[in-house]
């Protein structure tokens, strides 16, 4: 039997506040530091491995966020979600995102139709599609092969999908697997979809539209955008526009596009990565069997993290170990730092994953809670943040965690020697050097070069960033979320703090103001 408490009310999250604390800056000095290193390690799916050596835990500590996991039921609770019960309780809807990439349970069936087998049969159909484009049996109107896509959409529709091209785009070179080069369109600034429009041949381009309820403002904004500027170069939209979108759409039917695929509503937006949301976009971009190698990474993952053993299951230790930071430490940041320019764009993915899943002050039932919750996120790739905001990080008044993450070998297999040493070998010299110079400091009698240290940071390492690595990646940072969201009785699948925005910029369109709204609307010319 489950049950859903606010984590202040559990045994074990008490016991937590009472241990003694670790010095991170003596504990990993010396000989120490590298035993602890060495130890404190567990591997993830496809080559990767989370190292939290440098996080201020302890056995004790483990021990015990152990017997949190275990109180409030965390494996339970991950069971319960694939297995299909009704999760989100404040849209009333079932959680499967993980259901895109593998069947982890039972069978689950919704609405008359067993799920996973709707998700692999759309995911076929998206196949087919992108073959036949490949292929040229799907072309312009002139008989000319599609050369771009550009996906229309925002925030789940885009970030996730935006962010998983870019970390693939140059592998994709390198491994000759790259079919179509891809652009995205999200803002409804009008400059956004003008940018891309023009460093694009729409004659040549293929068009992704992406809402799931067909109704989304600036999604449709920047499809009438689309279409303007197809029209004008004397094209039919509805032969270079497809539609990901649920079958309950204005969208499902229509006439305006090429083909549409379906997603519902128990995938969250920004879940929606291995769905149709981002499967369209990727296997036009990388081929089918390039999206497949990323959904099995994805699916790896999701199976460790059913693990019951804390210190086997990479993400629930992740989690637990960032709960002990958020509510014991006071810690109110995290900085996601990849040493991967390939994953430039992965930060930003993650603040929408987790700030928008986690960024609640009611829990479950509606009822605030007594504690903090998601931590605010924030992140740029190494070595380029070095030069941009680890001056905070290192000397900075608060300490910020820090979850970096890095790879042996780059993705385009170029490289020079410079002073003895590659491009590639300095960047992973640089991560390294990071970690302990953010655990140990230095002392100094001048004030200004004085570290204090203690500050605490993980590690995820892989050989390379492959498909099957960024699908493990995608899933342990859900899955993370997930587990913090389980800790703290929230409710992660829903998202109402963006709507209240929404519903006033459609009274300021329509010109239904007063008071401080309708200053600002002036002042803006609207």
């Amino acid at each position: 039997m489950i049950s859903w408490n606010n984590m202040d009310t559990l045994a074990s999250y008490k016991e937590l506040l009472g241990l003694e604390k670790v010095n991170i800056a003596s504990a990993m000095s010396g000989e120490n530091g590298a035993e602890r290193v060495k130890k404190y390690s567990v591997p993830m799916a496809a080559g990767l491995t989370y190292n939290y050596g440098a996080k201020a835990v302890d056995d004790r500590i483990l021990d015990t966020l152990s017997k949190l996991a275990q109180e409030a039921q965390l494996t339970e609770k991950y069971e319960a979600l694939y297995n299909g019960e009704m999760i989100n309780t404040g849209e009333k809807r079932l959680v499967l995102h993980q259901l895109t990439r593998g069947q982890l349970g039972e069978d689950v069936i919704a609405d008359g139709v067993n799920k996973r087998e709707f998700y692999v049969n759309e995911q076929k159909k998206i196949a087919e599609f992108a073959n036949k484009v490949h292929a040229g049996e799907i072309t312009n109107e002139a008989g000319e092969k599609f050369t771009t896509v550009v996906q229309i959409g925002i925030g789940g529709s885009d970030l996730g999908p935006r962010a998983m091209y870019l970390a693939l785009e140059n592998w994709a070179k390198v491994n000759n697997t790259l079919k179509m080069n891809a652009a995205f369109i999200s803002n409804v600034d009008p400059d956004d979809a003008s940018a891309v429009l023009r460093n694009v041949d729409v004659a040549h381009s293929i068009f992704v539209l992406v809402s799931k309820s067909g109704t989304t403002l600036e999604t449709l904004t920047n499809e009438s955008f689309v279409k303007d500027a197809l029209a004008k170069a004397g094209l039919d939209a509805s032969k270079h526009m497809i539609a990901v979108t649920s079958e309950t759409s204005p969208l499902a039917k229509s006439d305006d596009y090429l083909d549409a695929f379906f997603m519902d509503d128990y995938i969250g937006g920004r879940y929606s990565s291995t769905s149709g949301v981002g499967g369209a976009v990727l296997s036009l971009a990388f081929g089918p069997e390039i999206f497949e190698r990323f959904l099995a990474g994805a699916a790896e993952e999701d199976a460790l993290a059913k693990n019951k053993d804390l210190l086997q299951n990479p993400a629930m230790l992740d989690a637990l170990i960032g709960v002990y930071e958020r509510n014991v430490l006071g810690y109110l940041d995290t900085a996601v730092l990849p040493y991967s320019q390939a994953l430039s764009r992965f930060p930003a993915h993650l603040q929408q994953l987790d700030m928008e899943s986690n960024g609640k002050s009611v829990n479950r039932f509606g009822e605030p809670v007594n504690y903090s919750t998601g931590p605010v996120i924030f992140g740029e790739p190494g070595t380029n943040g070095q030069h941009s905001f680890y001056q905070l990080l290192h000397q900075g008044t608060d300490i910020v965690p820090l979850q970096f993450i890095g790879f042996k070998n780059n993705q385009m297999e170029n490289d020079v020697e410079i002073q003895g040493s590659t491009s590639q070998q300095k960047l992973c010299a640089n991560v390294a050097a990071q970690i302990v110079a953010f655990a140990c400091g230095k002392d100094d009698e001048n004030s200004n070069k004085r570290f204090a240290g203690g500050r605490p940071s993980s590690i995820i390492i892989g050989e390379q960033l492959t498909p099957e690595a960024l699908g493990a990646l995608l899933s342990h940072f859900e899955n993370k979320v997930m587990f913090q969201g389980f800790v703290w009785n929230l409710n992660s699948f829903d998202q109402e703090g963006v709507q209240l925005g929404k519903v006033l910029a459609k009274k300021v369109l329509a010109h239904d103001t007063d008071g401080a709204l309708k200053v600002y609307s002036d002042l803006l010319n609207i």
